[in-house]
């Protein structure tokens, strides 16, 4: 049976492109060249909400006492100076120092904390989608909506769940690879984007436009699939890039920029489809949007102890594949239908995808129940897969006796 049903969306999907995402594990003690993240401390008055977010540091004196210590350090421990960042959210701005090379960044990470003037130091990390191999297909453009082939069609009965709320106006941020905003499921769809990641150029690129196709692709508009959040308005921050193996990875500073960016914009719920080692300056930026509210869902990477980071970060929501590795929740995450670049559509698999229907059911809790800081998911099954309708509705009770209550909460 799954056999065939594998074999007939195959055939709806043949002609799409065939290059694929392929699943990592970071090593807790890799890092990004021999890169260090050297962080001052900035008083929070340095920030107003009124300027450049990329030039907030503050006065000119101010700004330049900072950059003045970071020049001595680079001067003192033999390193060069790539560039800085603010993070007014945790009260820091981030400079990144370079190590020539044979040198550990742990090590020199180590001996720049001992620095009175700085407040930490850390490796730059690196972090990479949580996909899987894509499928093969055959050669021949999709024609018809691929709605029914849609996992959470099905198991999520996601037409009913659509009757009660569809994500309406709730900001929720791709941090992620850079997606097809001219998409025909997507246009419409971005309320904002930007790139973190300009030193390694790219646009439209496939995870990206993957998980963002997940969360909320158009619905009703007689092409590909509809979204979990159809209504939902997207954040698109580019932190990761798509190599040339297809593997897509991001780094500590790109991460934390585009995090940051997703706290300061009021974004509802944060998707980080994506897993690598812990680091310091990220939890932060992770506990301060915990702190507001927000949700933060994340991708885990089975191996990796507790599923890696930021799954593994205290009030992050963990999401594996259903019949995957076991996992607080499980959402579906294998022969997924969704968006890819260039007005085409693939099958995708990995918890990556996995993450993003739970962050797309988290836009209907918030819209249906605005009040509530994390509504609560109600899982089905001991291996934690989620029940959307009772997750959706307060209750165990059968998508099927779902109704629309208010026209507020339907679809439009």
């Amino acid at each position: 049976m799954l056999r065939a049903l594998r074999t007939l969306i195959l055939g709806i999907l043949a002609g799409l492109c065939l290059a694929g995402g392929a699943a990592w594990a970071a090593d807790a003690d890799q890092s990004a060249g021999s890169s260090v993240l050297v962080l001052l401390k900035m008083p929070a008055a340095h920030f107003q909400a009124g300027s450049s977010y990329a030039d907030s540091y503050g006065n000119g004196a101010q700004r330049a006492a900072r950059q003045r210590i970071a020049s001595r350090l680079a001067r003192e421990h033999g390193l060069k100076i790539e560039t800085g960042w603010p993070m007014p959210l945790v009260g820091v701005d981030c400079f990144v120092l370079r190590a020539p090379a044979g040198q550990s960044a742990k090590a020199v990470a180590e001996e720049l904390s001992h620095d009175r003037e700085v407040a930490w130091a850390e490796p730059m990390q690196t972090y990479t989608a949580q996909a899987a191999p894509r499928p093969m297909a055959r050669a021949a453009p999709p024609n018809d909506p691929l709605f029914r082939l849609q996992p959470a069609a099905q198991a999520w009965k996601l037409a009913d769940l659509h009757s009660v709320a569809t994500g309406r106006n709730v900001r929720v941020a791709v941090v992620d690879s850079g997606v097809d905003l001219r998409h025909p499921d997507l246009m419409g769809q971005v309320e904002t984007h930007q790139d973190f990641a300009p030193e390694h150029p790219g646009a439209a690129e496939q995870h990206g436009t993957g998980v963002a196709g997940i969360i909320a692709a158009v619905e009703d508009n007689h092409v590909g699939i509809a979204g979990v959040a159809p209504n939902a308005r997207l954040m698109a921050l580019r932190a990761c890039w798509q190599q040339a193996d297809q593997v897509t990875v991001c780094d500590t500073l790109s991460l934390a920029k585009a995090i940051h960016y997703a706290v300061e914009h009021d974004a509802q719920v944060i998707n980080l489809s994506l897993s690598g080692p812990p680091g310091p300056l990220l939890g932060r930026l992770i506990d301060v949007a915990l702190a507001r509210g927000e949700v933060v869902v994340g991708a885990m990477d089975p191996a990796q102890a507790g599923g890696g980071f930021p799954a593994s970060h205290p009030g992050v929501v963990a999401v594996t594949s259903v019949g995957g590795s076991a996992g607080p929740y499980a959402a579906p995450g294998r022969d997924v239908p969704t968006t890819e670049p260039g007005g085409k559509w693939n099958l995708v698999n990995g918890n990556s995808f996995a993450a993003a229907h739970v962050s797309g059911l988290y836009a209907l809790l918030r819209q249906k129940n605005p009040g509530e800081r994390r509504p609560a998911l109600v899982t089905a099954t001991a291996g934690g897969e989620i029940d959307a309708c009772a997750s959706l509705m307060g209750a165990a009770r059968p998508c099927a006796t779902l109704t629309a209550t208010t026209a507020d909460n339907a679809r439009p």
